[in-house]
């Protein structure tokens, strides 16, 4: 048996999403273990996209199962809307192809209505929220007073819970933030009614990965976002509401450490950033421009441009120390192609101090400048690359410095959207 995690290592939007897919093969069961639908995972297969926000990405395999955990927060009308989706792309999903923890907290109206009064509370000082209630989820869920899918299927208990909550959530809606009271009984009865539908889901996902762990079946571990979006380890209060790291797995599907054998970080080619926060390799020149264009840079949850910048191996190589990693998948070297110079992040300046690791002070992570080594590009195009000696020997020097500067091995590289435009060097779960 070998199990493999997988985590991004920048600030989310990596490429989680078509590596998990692609790992998906040699497993049989994806769990989700953070996040919630502030997330998103776009997948090519067939010439047909994908978008999931809450779903494994390992879905769109017939005979795999996918779990959603419980430090996932979910919305039940998302999921759902997931689910519907998907049957109407031709993929049925029955409680035998997916489970949802029954310890998993629920994303509630009053949390969304929360999540955008507050941000637009903020001014100039918001931090780039989704909006999507996400926070105050979380928030709930530390305070004790949070819903959870079990309580979906106890109706007299859910109707107590919404009720007391939604009288403390409707007096600072109204009183502090200046926003409109909701109604307990619309609520209840949507709640209710997505209830029947997600019932048989609903179960101990905890147990069924440790009676899978017995069975010697081989599990994938699915993080959402990034590590610098971690909430203790990120750009904070820069960060998500969760805690995206390899370490969070454990927690967050509810398994012992000894269940994770091989951790992967997932490194984009160059580096982006959806929201606030700093972001010391940031292009806002034609280069930049080029490479959102050419990556199709538009957050899949959002739809809000990401920010470009080259690759900051700075943050990547904290990533190593923070998840301990195995190895590193690369994705979207394609989209650097035809650029006659690459610039690699190896280090900060901050006011005269060279430094080789992410400050957790804002203002000296504004202050640092990038110490960058230039590199050739390469002009050929590699979609049809599979395997390393396929690619430009500009490309393949440009991953072996990423491999030197982090002591990291490059196991897989993504040369284009498609699920079979990838480069396997080694199979982590081999």
């Amino acid at each position: 048996m070998s199990n493999t995690l997988v985590v991004g290592t920048q600030w989310g939007d990596e490429g989680k999403g078509k590596v998990v897919d692609l790992l998906t093969a040699d497993a049989d069961l994806v769990v989700r273990f953070q996040g919630g639908n502030n997330a998103g995972h776009t997948l090519v297969v067939g010439g047909k996209q994908f978008i999931f926000h809450l779903i494994p990405s390992g879905i769109l395999y017939e005979d795999k199962k996918c779990l959603i955990g419980n430090g996932v927060v979910v919305d039940p009308e998302v999921l759902l809307r997931e689910l519907e989706n998907l049957r109407k792309s031709g993929v049925v999903v029955t409680p035998e192809r997916l489970s949802l923890s029954e310890k998993a907290h629920l994303i509630m109206p009053y949390h969304r209505a929360l999540d955008l009064a507050r941000e637009a509370a903020k001014g100039t000082r918001k931090i780039g929220t989704t909006g999507r209630g996400i926070g105050p989820c979380y928030e709930d869920k530390a305070a004790r007073v949070g819903i959870r899918a079990v309580d979906l299927l106890e109706p007299d208990t859910l109707e107590e819970k919404i009720s007391v909550n939604l009288e403390e959530k409707n007096f600072y809606l109204t009183r502090r933030l200046g926003a409109d009271p909701l109604e307990l009984g619309p609520m209840l009865e949507d709640y209710l009614s997505m209830a029947e539908r997600l019932g048989p889901f609903i179960t101990d996902v905890s147990m069924e990965l440790y009676d899978a762990g017995r069975a010697g079946k081989r599990i994938l571990f699915e993080g959402a976002q990034g590590t610098h979006l971690d909430l203790d380890h990120g750009t904070y209060p820069y960060v998500t509401s969760s805690n995206p790291v390899a370490g969070a797995a454990c927690a967050g599907a509810g398994v012992g450490p000894g269940q994770i054998h091989h951790v992967l970080g997932i490194v984009k080619a160059y580096t982006t950033r959806v929201g606030g926060g700093p972001f010391a390799t940031e292009l806002t020149d034609e280069i930049g421009d080029r490479i959102q264009e050419k990556g199709r840079e538009f957050g899949s949850t959002t739809g809000r441009r990401r920010r470009c910048g080259w690759l900051d191996l700075v943050v990547v190589r904290d990533s190593v120390r923070l998840n301990g990693l195995g190895s590193l998948a690369v994705t979207k070297l394609d989209v650097l192609t035809g650029l006659e110079t690459l610039k690699l992040c190896v280090g900060y300046d901050v006011k005269g101090d060279r430094i080789a690791y992410r400050p957790t002070s804002l203002k000296k992570m504004e202050a640092a400048m990038p110490v960058y080594e230039e590199m050739p590009g390469w002009d050929r195009e590699i979609a049809g690359a599979r395997k390393m000696d396929d690619l430009p020997s500009e490309a393949r020097r440009y991953l072996e410095r990423i491999e030197e500067v982090t002591d990291v091995p490059v196991s897989i590289v993504s040369v284009g959207p498609g699920r079979e435009e990838t480069i396997v060097a080694s199979n982590p779960f081999h």
